[in-house]
């Protein structure tokens, strides 16, 4: 009868902590609005027109026109983009809505081959993992050498949230291998290697120098690798986030730690600059977040041609 009532006790507590905290959705979070964009690629390239999707306000887009991200309150980008590459027309999309079983749509974030052949002489295959995080990409792509000198990464950002939350599911090979795809086909190659699904977010508080280099001290981590396909929906899953050093936490990584990812923003020049994580410091009050959920944990051009991971309903919890 004790330990009854002990368990009892201890269910009631939980449930009023609990009810000491308010869930807030994110702003298309939902996945539930997407903007479609048809882009008709280069003659050179075969002059298909490709479909390719923001997350964003319902609107269709026909023609290679750059897409102006965080309008409405929207804090999403997508690695889904168009190109322009000394006047070559290309679209690229591995991110795309998806009805849920039971209503209602879903982001599908896939790791893809992507495959361009001009005049039937040029084969070139990059590997794109399906990504959507908070920030902006800068349009047209012009180039392929350095994909991140086009992203800025994260929003303003100053509250203290106590979780991340969210609908997930993955489907994660088990290979050891992964592929190296950065360009012509016959470099392509596979080696060491396993790709895994990430769902991460770190708040930052950034300064920028008088040169324009942009410092920041990490506030809080919120992190979850899934190194194993998860084939039924994770509903109203927590990633708590753990404000200041975590690296003596018990399940820390390094892939978790400071500049452990090519993390970059626009600076107040104009300039997209490295953001350089110079330590931990919990009492700082948050000027920046940066939200990513990926299929695919490599940097570019590297991944398991395959992995999947689906999201929904993004939200963050606050302690009241």
């Amino acid at each position: 009868m004790h330990k009854i009532y002990l368990f009892i006790l201890a269910l009631g507590l939980g449930g009023a902590a609990y009810a000491q905290r308010v869930v807030e959705p994110v702003p298309f979070g939902d996945f539930e609005n997407w903007t479609v964009r048809y882009i008709r690629e280069s003659k050179l390239l075969g002059g298909r027109t490709k479909t390719i999707y923001a997350v964003a306000p319902t609107d269709t887009i026909c023609g290679a026109k750059v897409f102006e991200y965080q309008q409405n309150g929207n804090p999403w980008s997508v690695s889904n983009v168009y190109a322009n590459v000394m006047g070559i027309v290309k679209a690229s999309g591995t991110t795309t809505p998806e009805p849920r079983e039971n209503g209602g749509m879903c982001c599908r974030l896939d790791v893809r081959m992507e495959n361009v052949t001009a005049v039937n002489v040029i084969d070139i295959n990059v590997l794109v993992a399906g990504t959507v995080f908070w920030g902006q990409t800068i349009e047209p792509v012009k180039t392929a050498d350095d994909p991140y000198q086009n992203i800025d990464f994260g929003i303003p950002f100053t509250r203290r949230p106590y979780a991340l939350m969210l609908d997930y599911k993955c489907i994660v090979s088990p290979d050891q291998w992964i592929w190296k795809a950065k360009g012509l086909a016959s470099s392509k190659k596979r080696i060491e290697g396993h790709d895994e699904c990430e769902i991460y977010m770190f708040l930052q508080h950034r300064w920028e120098d008088a040169k324009g280099n942009i410092h920041s001290q990490r506030v809080g981590t919120a992190y979850l690798r899934l190194n194993q396909s998860v084939p039924e929906w994770q509903n109203d899953h927590e990633i708590v986030v753990r404000y200041g050093d975590i690296t003596t936490c018990a399940d820390y990584q390094p892939y978790m730690g400071l500049n452990s990812k090519p993390m970059r923003a626009l600076n107040s020049q104009g300039k997209i600059t490295l953001i350089q994580e110079e330590g931990y410091d919990a009492s700082l009050t948050p000027t920046h977040a940066i939200l990513m959920l990926t299929s695919g944990c490599y940097e570019a051009f590297y991944g398991h041609d395959g992995n999947t991971m689906w999201v929904d309903n993004v939200r963050l919890v606050y302690d009241k």
